[in-house]
């Protein structure tokens, strides 16, 4: 979880400035182009990891344990609500035994493949002459395993939680907390002291682990400060003038719901991690809520053809063949994102091919 965190905060910091460039693009190019920003393009960064193993076991708990790791840095880190399973064999890693998945529904009703994790077998060891020396004293080729994600979660971050007017970043991956923007006029020109103080005075109750910025800067007028932190996704912006210093108080801008509230000073730190607290979680609701509003079973062709239209999570009977979901994607361009790990058994027909099914899988159109 460290090694994933630092990698994504790394990624976070080199792409700060692009929130504007992000905003332009987004207005002329489509997201059917081939070349996507952060999913598909010649270059990007990765965080990946091979291990090896005595035994198939061990490879696979490695495995499933790298994948609930993806899972949780995506739920309780970017707020983005994943689908933990398994690829079909058409589907999964070449050369893989299983491929584990995290999916995630982006506001556009695409999946993504957020995260994989590969159970390999001993197939790469033995096309690469990896051995070990077993405790018995024999060569046996070793158990391997892969995992990784890459800047495919900034482009998961940007499509589900962004909207219109810039990025909006869960507080607990967010490179700044909090924004102080004093309201600056030739009335409080002689009270920046006071405000400098007040400043002091709010990140020191805030904390030394949450990021917080002053600015000052006189050269801007805050209506563009506000329109430019926005864009970036700060998750609280604060704002205070001459009557907020006589009053005691604060404006306060949540960047998630875009509400505002005028609090007290006194207990101010409290109060914004209490807030970080609840945009982070109020962030993972709404899309929770997305995906479930945008998920539906289907158990007819006619069925699976119009939900599939309509985009989002489809789950639907398959009779496990490779043929029939090649037919699938050939006539909706939808794919089996996932074979959800605990799934429930179900006596069912495939919604194409009408041979019996075990379970439903989920269908999407994707990224």
């Amino acid at each position: 979880e460290t090694i994933i965190w630092n990698t994504y905060r790394d990624w976070i910091q080199s792409y700060r400035d692009l929130p504007i460039l992000i905003n332009q693009w987004a207005n002329v190019v489509r997201w059917e182009m081939r070349t996507k920003l952060f999913l598909r393009t010649a270059e990007f960064h990765w965080q990946e990891g091979h291990t090896a193993h005595a035994t198939a076991a061990e490879a696979v708990a490695e495995a499933q344990q790298m994948l609930n790791e993806y899972a949780n840095f995506m739920e309780n880190y970017m707020a983005i609500p994943v689908i933990k399973g398994v690829k079909s064999v058409n589907e999964r890693f070449a050369g893989a035994e299983d491929t584990y998945t995290c999916e995630g529904l982006m506001q556009d009703g695409r999946a993504l493949q957020m995260g994989t994790s590969h159970f390999l077998g001993q197939n790469f060891a033995r096309a690469f002459d990896v051995q070990f020396l077993t405790a018995s004293g024999e060569r046996d080729y070793v158990w391997a395993t892969s995992w990784g994600v890459s800047t495919r979660l900034m482009g998961a971050l940007v499509m589900v939680h962004s909207d219109d007017d810039g990025l909006v970043i869960p507080p607990k991956i967010a490179p700044l907390h909090v924004v102080m923007v004093p309201l600056i006029n030739k009335d409080t020109q002689a009270r920046l002291p006071e405000m400098q103080a007040l400043a002091n005075r709010i990140k020191a109750e805030l904390g030394e682990n949450y990021i917080v910025k002053y600015d000052d800067d006189d050269t801007k007028r805050s209506g563009f400060k506000f329109a430019e932190y926005e864009l970036r996704g700060v998750p609280i912006r604060i704002a205070f003038g001459g009557r907020d210093l006589d009053n005691g108080t604060l404006e306060i801008a949540r960047r998630d719901t875009r509400e505002k509230m005028v609090v007290p000073v006194e207990g101010i730190g409290q109060y914004l991690r209490d807030l970080l607290d609840d945009i982070q979680q109020n962030l993972f609701n709404k899309a929770m809520a997305y995906r479930q509003a945008n998920s539906c079973q289907a158990n007819s062709w006619d069925e699976f053809k119009i939900a599939i239209g309509k985009g989002g999570f489809v789950m639907a009977h398959w009779d496990g063949t490779t043929q029939t979901e090649e037919a699938i994607k050939a006539e909706t361009k939808a794919t089996i994102r996932c074979i959800p790990l605990n799934n429930p058994l179900e006596d069912g027909v495939c919604v194409y091919s009408g041979k019996p099914s075990t379970q439903r899988v989920i269908f999407a159109r994707a990224h």
